[in-house]
């Protein structure tokens, strides 16, 4: 007994085909116009074509993709499911005995290829370009790299918490530099620098401090021109651009996320570490919403309309636009800390399955 029909394969590959011309379509269309955008930029800034090429569009194809990838498998379950409708292949399928549930088995295998692959993308291909990409757009279209943060404040270790009032990353200096080590709520130690200035790895210069030791009513203090110190952080930890979380693998985003917490890093500059939570989480949620969206595709799609196959891709555009402003809404809320990062991710997939659910209950049988 075959796993697979016949008509299981004609589905997958219809759905997999359609799917590859909708990304090839759609993404030739926004490198026209991206193209077009950033013509003069190129020429301005003497970017070689090579540069251009192999370095700029041949990352910014897969990671517009995968972007919308979502949004391109809607696409194409409404356009291929609408036409199969039209020509009545649908209605012979079901007339056969075939019911409804047994139709959506080649397009939750579909899903399920999609998902697996745009997972893969995103958590370990994509992140990898981005840098090349992103690397070549600060030099030759517009510089977003974070080259300072201001009032920086992190736990180096259990009762040790350290100030910088700015960080300038050209000179690899911090200013206005106070670290207090407290036992319990007591503070215990208090250091002052002008400046803190990075070398290698996690070793770190003083430079003008004071130190100021607590000791019951006692107090000593020591001070010096530089001294030499090792801090558990570097600049890299707290220079956060806005999408830096798209340079880094699912399993570097998570690590960098927990290491963040353990600082108590909630916004670093005007970055809030809530955005990489987001991101982390959608990564996740991108491999349901394939399914959901799915479904609600083929529910909607399979049966005739007055409208056509127009009709269909109409309502179809209407979900998924509707379905990426809930995301946007529901992240903002999470940005602002009304809502947990896990809970916004996951409210739109939540909303759309009871959608999806109401119309595979209604789709013909």
């Amino acid at each position: 007994m075959r796993i697979l029909s016949i008509l299981d394969w004609y589905i997958i590959k219809k759905f997999l085909g359609t799917y590859i011309f909708s990304i090839i379509l759609i993404i030739s269309i926004a490198v026209v116009f991206d193209v077009n955008e950033r013509l003069d930029k190129f020429i301005n800034n003497d970017a070689p074509l090579q540069a251009i090429v192999f370095d700029y569009y041949l990352n910014f194809i897969p990671y517009f993709a995968n972007l919308f990838g979502s949004l391109f498998v809607f696409i194409s379950v409404i356009f291929f499911t609408s036409k199969l409708a039209e020509n009545s292949e649908v209605i012979a399928m079901l007339s056969n005995g075939m019911s409804f549930r047994r139709l959506m088995k080649p397009y939750m295998i579909s899903a399920a290829v999609v998902s697996f692959v745009t997972f893969m993308m995103s958590s370990f291909i994509i992140p990898p370009s981005n840098v090349t990409r992103i690397n070549f757009q600060n030099k030759y279209i517009k510089d977003k790299s974070v080259s300072n943060v201001d009032k920086i404040q992190i736990q180096l270790s259990e009762g040790s918490i350290l100030y910088i009032g700015r960080y300038e990353s050209r000179d690899h200096t911090g200013y206005n530099i106070l670290i207090d080590k407290f036992e319990g709520k007591e503070l215990v130690s208090r250091l002052q620098a002008s400046r803190l200035v990075y070398d290698t790895a996690y070793h770190w210069v003083l430079q003008d401090y004071s130190i100021r030791d607590f000791n019951h009513d006692k107090e000593i203090v020591r001070s010096g021109t530089a001294i030499d110190t090792t801090l558990n952080i570097t600049p890299g930890d707290f220079l956060i651009s806005e999408n830096g979380y798209e340079q880094m693998t699912t399993p570097v985003l998570y690590d960098f996320i927990q290491k963040q917490k353990e600082r108590g890093l909630a916004v670093v500059g005007n970055v809030s570490v809530k955005q990489y939570e987001i991101a982390y989480y959608q990564r996740f949620a991108s491999i349901f919403s394939a399914f959901i969206l799915t479904i609600i595709g083929a529910s909607l799609s399979s049966r005739k309309m007055k409208g056509g196959m127009g009709m269909n891709i109409g309502v179809g555009l209407a979900l998924s636009v509707s379905y990426i402003l809930f995301q946007t809404i529901s992240s903002s809320f999470a940005v602002s800390g009304s809502l947990s990062p896990l809970v916004a991710v996951w409210i739109p997939n939540i909303v759309f399955m009871f959608i999806a659910a109401l119309l595979y209950s209604r789709a013909p049988n």
